[in-house]
């Protein structure tokens, strides 16, 4: 029997036995884990499907995919937090049952504000659920090398999501109706509610636990000016008041919050974190991975299915070679991490390969063959795997064990914001390319304003139009329309290479190779302020 001291049960630390059962733990986490991947991909393969069965349009396709990530950042470091005052297994539990909820409910939608609606519950309840998971496998595995073959099966998780979401949803698609996509997720949950319920131990929250509520309201403050300003900047324009506004709320409310947690005794999370450059560096770069990811799975779904012309399932099959990529690089590359090879040089590495690889999907045509496209989706996915799961591992490396949910939750929102800047970035350029191309062709020009006005509202529409148009000029439209699409889609991969490029030389500065020795030591003891103990090497 392990007696706590005094001091540690006073710090509130998660008493989730090291070795009791680890296996089954990680089994539960996982599973939970992959029920919020398979969620985040599981729609980008109904995009065409969505545009006209709901009638959305480009607008309404992005807020689809990002209702649910603007809940999940502006609620994830309070969902993460939340586990680690009152008790990780009760908040999972919570988050999956909720989960399983909302994605019946969403199953039921038949319009587009009604799903985004659905979609937003969605992103609260992987906001509980996906810190959780990681706090645990932090909790279970203390030894650094247990802990980084856990955290890369958690980052492997991710890879199978992205392969598991387009196949399962094309497979739904072509025998069922658009609601089964999201009814299917609905038993992932109930699985990994049932596995926590068995295996997952409670852990003993914090002796007078309190939660930081103005940390919290300025954390969700924060967070959700943010990110909805970046999905709205590219409808309203990125010097427009309502933007400049927006950006202004959210450093306001940074600044706020920041001088709110220095003055905490029990803050919602130590920001003297991220004057640590172990912790910060590798935020930064799982921020620039999935910037990449996101902005690249919004438009490649569309490529395959209306440029390409395969159906729902054949292009999730045809994205498999991202999703296996990022499995094996996120194991291999937490293997390497913890050798002499370094964080700093694996992370790098990652992000020189995603790099090359938006520079070589920014050079094909309409007609590129299939394996040209897969061989750079393996350079991406292997990049991903590399980048991520080793910054993940030095992220939770320098958090107390009872502040593994905040320190997780940070990682989340990195994922999240980043994932989000991608589509509104990458969202705008490609659109602002597309509506530029169009304007300057002379097959439109002749074409009726009706005309013109939809096909700028997207790809489908701009296809669309070449079907009503008369024979004489339907294939020039739809020419015009493809080359339009691709002109986005270059410019959007060279913006996503030149960021993972920035990334890269900022990752080779400033991140350490490895933690210091006196890390642990001095976390264990909850002496670590952050200072930048571990100076790059």
């Amino acid at each position: 029997m392990t007696i706590e001291t005094p001091k540690r049960l006073a710090r509130g630390a998660h008493t989730t036995p090291p070795r009791r059962r680890p296996a089954l733990i990680l089994a539960v986490v996982l599973v939970a884990a992959l029920a919020i991947n398979v969620e985040a991909t599981i729609v980008n393969v109904a995009l065409p499907t969505l545009n006209w069965a709901l009638g959305a349009s480009t607008r309404g396709l992005q807020w689809i995919v990002d209702a649910y990530n603007l809940a999940f950042a502006a609620l994830v470091l309070a969902g993460g937090t939340v586990g680690d005052k009152f008790g990780r297994r009760g908040a999972l539990i919570a988050g999956l049952a909720l989960f399983a909820a909302s994605s019946v409910g969403a199953a039921l939608c038949t319009s587009t504000g009604t799903l985004i609606g659905m979609r937003l519950v969605m992103g609260i309840s992987a906001a509980l659920i996906y810190p959780t998971t990681l706090a645990i496998i932090t909790d279970t595995f203390r030894d650094p090398k247990q802990r980084a073959a856990a955290i890369g099966a958690w980052g492997a998780v991710t890879g199978l999501g992205v392969a598991i979401g387009p196949i399962l949803g094309g497979a739904l698609l072509e025998k069922y109706w658009l609601g089964s996509l999201f009814l299917a997720l609905a038993p992932i949950a109930l699985a990994a509610v049932l596995g926590a319920v068995l295996f997952v131990p409670t852990s003993i929250p914090e002796a007078g636990a309190r939660l930081d509520r103005g940390g919290l309201l300025l954390s969700i403050v924060t967070l959700g000016a943010l990110v909805y300003t970046l999905i709205e900047a590219p409808d309203r324009g990125w010097t427009a008041n309502r933007t400049l506004l927006g950006f202004g709320v959210a450093a306001a409310a940074m600044a706020a919050f920041v001088w709110w947690e220095r003055r905490r005794a029990e803050p919602l999370i130590d920001v003297n974190l991220f004057t640590n450059l172990r912790f910060s560096a590798a935020s930064g770069a799982v921020t620039v991975a999935f910037f990449a990811l996101f902005g690249f799975i919004f438009l490649i779904t569309q490529f395959f299915q209306l440029l390409q012309r395969f159906g729902p399932l054949d292009t999730g099959v045809r994205i498999l070679p991202v999703a296996l990529s990022i499995a094996v690089g996120s194991v291999l590359g937490t293997r390497l991490a913890v050798t002499r090879i370094g964080t700093k040089a694996i992370v790098f590495t990652g992000l020189l390969l995603l790099t090359t690889a938006f520079a070589w999907v920014a050079t094909i045509t309409v007609d590129v063959p299939y394996l040209h496209v897969a061989a750079a989706m393996v350079l991406l996915g292997g990049g991903l795997g590399l980048t991520t799961a080793p910054a993940t591992d030095s992220i939770m490396g320098v958090v107390r064990p009872e502040q593994a949910g905040a320190g997780s939750a940070v990682n989340d929102a990195t994922r999240q914001i980043g994932g989000t800047l991608g589509v509104a970035v990458i969202g705008s350029i490609f659109s602002t390319l597309y509506v530029r191309h169009l304007s300057d062709s002379e097959v439109l020009h002749s074409a009726p304003e009706a005309a013109k006005i939809t096909a700028r509202q997207g790809l489908a529409q701009g296809l669309q139009v070449a079907v009503q148009s008369p024979p004489s000029v339907a294939a020039a439209i739809r020419d015009t329309v493809s080359d339009a699409f691709m002109s986005g889609l270059h410019g959007g991969c060279l913006t996503a290479a030149a960021v993972c490029l920035v990334g890269a030389f900022f990752v080779l500065a400033a991140l350490p190779a490895h933690p210091a020795k006196a890390i642990p030591a001095l976390r264990n003891a909850g002496h670590m302020k952050g200072a930048d103990r571990d100076a790059p090497r």
